[in-house]
């Protein structure tokens, strides 16, 4: 038996064409959807799902290109932009029966989120936005030294090949190097779990590097025509992110503005993989928001 999310059932969902979604599901009520970011799995809710189940059915999935979800080749950059991967998401509650769910994503995840609430807002009743601000604003900020902190953008901005080989030839250390240094705390994985993402990762290497290229092509563009457009997100929006502003030189809570019609912003003083270094703040933010 693998590590698993206490009191939920693991099932692989078809979303896709040949696409299948692994998601840990538990609870009952009206449902939230959480998404995890790199270099993670649905593991990194084991904490705050069940806090939630209580109320809600909670759904766990792995994104597309992650864990034990689907990788399908990367032979088109649509294949992993974070419009697919939200369709995807969409599909999942598709074949659960929700018409609408709130949606939670993390890092990778809360990319994924973004679009959905943009592209699907008709289905997106609340939206929470974990430690991301949107995807133009993110290479708008980085600049100079404080840019090295990106470090991995850049790598696997690159085209198909070298940042692959390179990440395969080393891929313990390049993830560990993440879950080291973004973390405030020496607890919040434990050693079972950090070996579970290493493993995932490890296994996952040329859709991660396709995840992160479509974010430096093809979703700069989706997202700069929704801004040029004027398409907002206009459902209930938390976001709660680390204090990039002041790290980074730049106002965060002002990035996030022109996006949202309805826009709570807030701070906190856990590190990036805050749902496992605070999940008791992270399930209140959840829960304070599908209030809204």
């Amino acid at each position: 038996m693998g590590i698993g999310i206490p009191g939920f059932e693991s099932r692989a969902i078809a979303v896709a064409d040949g696409v299948e979604l692994n998601a840990a599901v538990g609870g009952e009520g009206p449902a939230v959807v959480l998404l995890h970011g790199f270099p993670q799995t649905h593991l990194m809710w084991r904490h705050v799902a069940p806090a939630l189940a209580g109320h809600h059915t909670v759904v766990c999935p792995d994104l597309r290109g992650y864990g034990a979800s689907s990788k399908p080749q990367a032979v088109t950059e649509d294949i992993y932009s974070k419009r697919t991967m939200a369709a995807d998401i969409v599909g999942l509650a598709d074949a659960l029966g929700f018409d609408r769910f709130a949606l939670v994503g993390h890092d990778r995840g809360a990319h994924v989120a973004f679009r959905a609430g943009l592209d699907h807002p008709n289905r997106i009743s609340h939206l929470g936005i974990l430690d991301i601000i949107p995807t133009p604003d993110t290479w708008n900020v980085l600049h100079g030294v404080g840019a090295a902190v990106a470090f991995h953008l850049y790598l696997m901005a690159q085209p198909p090949g070298l940042p692959e080989q390179m990440i395969a030839g080393s891929a313990d250390a390049f993830f560990g190097h993440f879950l080291d240094v973004w973390s405030m705390s020496s607890d919040a994985i434990p050693m079972d779990v950090r070996a579970e993402y290493l493993r995932a990762c490890r296994e996952a290497v040329p859709s991660i590097v396709a995840d992160y290229r479509a974010t430096a092509t093809v979703d700069i563009e989706h997202d700069q025509a929704d801004l040029d457009a004027g398409n907002r997100l206009t459902m209930p929006v938390t976001v709660v992110q680390q204090d990039w502003g002041r790290q980074l030189g730049f106002d965060a809570t002002a990035t996030w503005r022109p996006w949202s019609t309805d826009l709570e912003h807030f701070t906190t003083r856990a590190g990036h993989f805050m749902a496992e270094e605070a999940p008791e703040d992270i399930a209140t933010l959840i829960l304070n928001l599908v209030k809204r």
